[in-house]
């Protein structure tokens, strides 16, 4: 019997496909790639397929990986099921990542698809109601094993029909993370990434910015990048100014800059770098922008210079004093 088994590279994906393996199921991993990803081995562009990537070829197990960045920018915009506590719409992302898994299981000849979730673990997406209602949404419906908690769980198709052993499943539930640990460790499974992954739409740093963004322009993927790093600043409902906090943000901002941002770097003070993006051609914007950054440069005085450039033929240099931090609450976006 041949299964298509949903893998993050995280621990639970790994305990379930193993599972599924001892059973003798043939199973082709799938691995989604969303730009919020949360994950401390993650790719440039945001996605941990590589840590998929290791725990299929650890399992033997052929993997596809499939980008949905975009159809999930579609989501986040006006997701069906609405948000969760933040800018998290996991109702609407797990449907999302179910109908790739049909999808995947139709071009493969596959039976059943398999996931690692855990009653209750997380609180939108994993209760009994919200299994069903995305399974439903997803066509799937009774045709999901989940191997981590399926005793807890009503048989699915796979195993009324005999085709796996429930016996062999488990029943865990709840948030903690003991048991599958313990299980990792029975099985000699000793490498995978700690549980602090995730989300970026749960956290509310990120949630605040993404709101100022799609507030006043729209949502791609390139401003996504941007929202992830730095401090920022709303200038204008054109404008935005996103800082670098350290040598690291500033390279990573000298890479995402656009050919018409400006990119803004004091001139003989260490401090910030940063991106000016929108319509940004009056000299008080570009000016403003100059303050904010002599306002995180080191020494910074009345006479602080700083270099606003666009391009090689289009750059201004400005001679300011930085702002006081009480005057900088109006342009902060968090």
């Amino acid at each position: 019997m041949k299964a298509i088994v949903l893998v993050s590279g995280g621990l639970d994906s790994t305990l379930a496909a193993r599972l599924m393996k001892d059973l003798a199921v043939e199973l082709v991993a799938l691995n989604t790639i969303s730009p919020f990803c949360l994950c401390n081995h993650k790719k440039e562009d945001g996605s941990c397929t590589h840590e998929a990537a290791r725990v299929s070829q650890g399992l033997g197990i052929r993997l596809i990986s499939v980008n949905t960045s975009f159809e999930f920018l579609e989501i986040v915009k006006k997701p069906k099921f609405g948000y969760g506590s933040h800018m998290n719409p996991c109702l609407d992302c797990r449907i999302l990542l179910f109908k790739k898994a049909k999808e995947a299981m139709l071009k493969e000849g596959a039976s059943f698809v398999i996931t690692g979730e855990v009653l209750g673990q997380r609180p939108m997406s994993q209760r009994k109601e919200a299994m069903r209602l995305i399974e439903k949404e997803a066509g799937l419906e009774g045709l999901v094993v989940r191997p981590l908690c399926a005793k807890v769980l009503e048989p699915a198709i796979p195993e009324k029909m005999g085709w796996i052993d429930r016996e062999k499943l488990l029943a865990i539930s709840g948030r903690g993370r003991r048991e599958q640990m313990d299980l990792a460790l029975e099985m000699g499974i000793n490498d995978y990434p700690c549980p602090s992954g995730g989300c970026l739409l749960t956290d509310p740093e990120f949630s605040r910015r993404l709101k100022d963004l799609m507030r006043y322009s729209e949502l791609n993927l390139s401003d996504i990048q941007l929202l992830k790093i730095g401090r920022h600043f709303r200038l204008s409902p054109e404008v935005k100014l996103i800082l670098g906090r350290n040598e690291s943000e500033n390279n990573h901002l000298q890479a995402l800059k656009q050919e018409n941002d400006f990119f803004l770097q004091p001139q003989d003070l260490a401090g910030p770098s940063g991106i000016l993006r929108g319509q940004a051609e009056g000299s008080s914007v570009l000016e403003s922008a100059s303050r904010i950054v002599a306002r995180y440069c080191d020494a910074a005085t009345a006479q602080t210079k700083i270099l606003c450039q666009r391009s090689a033929l289009q750059e201004y240099k400005f001679i300011v004093s930085p702002y006081k931090e009480e005057e900088l609450t109006v342009y902060r976006v968090n």
